[in-house]
């Protein structure tokens, strides 16, 4: 019982750590292309442009679905001299595989490649011109996106015409590793001159939640009594331990292909693109809202949700099928027996996954769950000695289902309060949410308590003493919570509450209430943003551009997210500490930027971005093209501190809670700017 406690509280504590960007860069230069045109007969050329790739980087296919990097793409300068026959071709056929930097299967090609183009001429010319784009990546970095002129030779007579080019030193790009983020969103830049890698959720994280969430299947009522039938059966059934074990492997083997299964057929349904706007989509986090809520009534015992019975059934008939096919369908029909239980901690898994963006998310996820689930099952057919020190079947396995069912309520709601700052519909602010949170683990610590009952419960004639420690935790957690109804910062959940300013009644630092005329006056967007602590920020980059120039002060350029848990926790961690919070207000100008607010841009504000090609066409997004193009990185939080005129000054920073590092790091940033001013 305390080992399955410690597993709800880690299902409910784990959440991925941020790592930090590496501030060195260099000059890489991976490609060098040449150019040759092939005579096919009088009228007709082949036009070939090869790119020769340094060892350990890749070219990205002409042949590549949205949400991953830029493809190879070729645009030939219209001539009436001659025509185009036919596309561009890629020789030799692309490797397609992981790609660690997006996250997503990708196609590539690695040391070597050709791609040719037939024209049909109309009069004699002697060269074809014409500019290329393309991405290289190696296992670590992605360079931007690179623009080259080309000319291809063309001579009559010729069989082959040959000419050479690669990127000059001065055009070269610079490129810097960048980390994960972290933030539990997905911006829609890609990379540039600095950054290299596209910012993902973490793929060990979700192995790791969903192995958790596994551990804790495990004891749920309908896995939990089935284990002591399920070994009897492989070490009395099997006729020797030897074939035993060999069927409770395939037994698990099984259990993990059937749940991995699960998550590739989400990931197939839902499509790389859709993954990776599922962070930031009202649609998805509506959906996430309301999927959550129900798995968390179900768990109550409102209902249960069960697969159609017919079903279960015909996977019951197979299971007795001998050898392997066998033990398959023995293991499908757990799955869908024990579907009342797992169904809505597999739904709380997939749900994360998806709302992470990764593209393999849902499947590591199943990984992790089917992992956790196949490996006790086969220890026990291996030492069935075990059996005898496992806790007895009970009453205990329907409160770990009815914690569960509180703590998925719970979470449901950080999915709501996403989509409703992001669109400012006021619904939940930080009152409401710290109330809602409050009610639903107090009454939860009053069931532990025996003090609440559902219909479903049997007699409690006294508390174990893991449940009673269990329930001194939630109860203390929720006491924890009641003075952030005034304003308490909570520091240890601020990264999970909605943003401070959005506090109605603030006892505590008057975030609400300090905003002054002043602060708000004349400022763009200013109604829709509000910074903590009661500083006074601009929520414009050009506007606060030109009020540091008129004081002559260095700006610290704060590019933030409603929906970045790490940004709330600098927010209540690091920027509260009394010489941070001087520096911010007397040496800089504080210009917060939220790349994934959805407040629509005026049309004459609206613009195509010159570095992703896309449409911006909202505040968010504006601010994250603003990032990704001129400072090279997509994560959040990260802090730029610059002169008036946008000039980088020391090196930016990103998530650290070490509050003696951010001072230097502001102090630093003060003394650049008086040396050059």
């Amino acid at each position: 019982m305390k080992k399955l406690l410690g597993i709800i509280l880690l299902f409910f504590c784990f959440a991925a750590q941020a790592q930090f960007p590496d501030p060195n860069a260099k000059i890489f230069d991976p490609v060098k292309w040449s150019y040759s045109s092939e005579k096919i007969n009088d009228k007709e050329y082949d036009l070939l442009i090869t790119a020769k790739i340094e060892k350990g980087w890749h070219l990205y296919s002409q042949f590549i679905e949205d949400g991953g990097p830029i493809p190879t793409s070729f645009k030939f300068n219209p001539s009436a001299a001659y025509k185009l026959i036919g596309k561009v071709t890629e020789s030799p056929k692309p490797i397609t595989a992981f790609d660690k930097n997006f996250n997503m299967e990708i196609a590539w090609h690695k040391n070597q490649v050709v791609f040719k183009q037939r024209i049909g001429l109309n009069k004699p010319i002697t060269a074809v011109t014409g500019v290329l784009e393309f991405m290289v990546c190696d296992d670590q970095r992605c360079l931007p996106p690179a623009e080259v002129e080309f000319e291809v030779p063309l001579a009559a007579g010729s069989d082959v015409v040959t000419a050479s080019d690669s990127i000059s030193p001065d055009s070269a790009i610079v490129a810097v590793q960048v980390a994960d983020t972290s933030s539990n969103m997905v911006v829609p830049a890609l990379v540039s001159n600095k950054t290299a890698s596209r910012a993902e959720g973490s793929l060990w994280a979700i192995f790791i939640a969903g192995f958790i969430g596994g551990l804790a299947a495990f004891f749920m009522p309908c896995i939990y009594p089935m284990i002591p039938m399920t070994v009897s059966f492989f070490t009395k059934q099997s006729g020797s331990r030897a074939k035993g074990i060999r069927s409770a492997i395939i037994y698990g083997v099984s259990i993990i292909i059937i749940y991995v299964a699960l998550g590739l057929l989400i990931t197939l349904i839902f499509g790389a693109s859709a993954l990776n706007e599922a962070a930031s989509s009202a649609t998805f986090n509506l959906l996430f809202f309301v999927v959550l809520i129900i798995f968390g009534i179900s768990f109550l015992g409102a209902f249960e949700i069960t697969l159609p019975s017919a079903l279960v059934n015909k996977m019951d008939e197979k299971s007795n099928q001998s050898g392997f096919m066998g033990l398959f369908f023995m293991a499908f029909t757990l799955a869908l027996v024990s579907f009342s239980c797992t169904g809505p901690i597999i739904g709380t898994l997939l749900v994360d996954a998806v709302s992470k963006g990764s593209y393999l998310g849902p499947a590591i996820g199943m990984l992790g769950f089917s992992s956790a689930l196949a490996i006790p099952f086969t220890l026990f057919a291996i030492f069935p000695s075990w059996l005898k020190e496992m806790p007895k079947s009970g009453g205990w396995l329907n409160t770990v289902k009815v914690s569960l069912g509180f703590l998925e309520i719970a979470l449901a709601f950080k999915f709501l309060s996403n989509v409703d700052l992001a669109y400012h519909w006021g619904i939940l602010n930080r009152d409401i949410f710290l109330i809602i949170w409050i009610v639903v683990f107090g009454l939860w610590s009053l069931y532990l308590l025996g003090k609440l009952r559902l219909s479903h419960d049997s007699e409690i004639n006294f508390l174990s003493l893991p449940r009673l420690f269990f329930a001194m935790f939630i109860l203390g957690f929720t006491i924890y919570m009641i003075p952030g109804l005034w304003g308490a910062p909570l520091k240890g959940i601020s990264a999970w509450l909605p943003p401070q300013t959005t506090q109605e009644f603030d006892l505590y630092s008057n975030a609400g209430s300090a905003v002054t005329k002043t602060q708000t006056s004349g400022k763009k967007y200013a109604g829709l943003f509000h910074a903590p602590h009661g500083l006074d920020a601009f929520y414009d980059y050009e506007q606060g551009l030109a009020y540091a120039k008129s004081v002559n002060k260095p700006i610290l350029l704060d590019f933030t997210g409603w929906s970045c848990t790490n940004c709330r926790k600098m927010e209540a961690s690091v920027w509260p500490d009394k010489e941070v919070l001087r520096r911010l207000r007397e040496d800089y100008v504080l210009i917060s930027l939220y790349v994934d607010d959805k407040t629509e841009l005026s049309q004459e504000e609206k613009y195509n971005s010159a570095f992703s090609g896309k449409k911006v066409s909202s505040i968010g997004q504006k601010w994250s093209d603003l990032q990704a193009s001129k400072f090279g990185t997509n994560s959040q939080p990260y802090y730029v501190i610059a002169d008036h005129t946008g000039t980088v000054l020391v090196a930016p920073q990103a998530f650290n809670l070490d509050v003696t590092n951010y001072i230097k790091f502001l102090e630093s940033g003060k003394i650049a700017f008086e040396k050059k001013y």
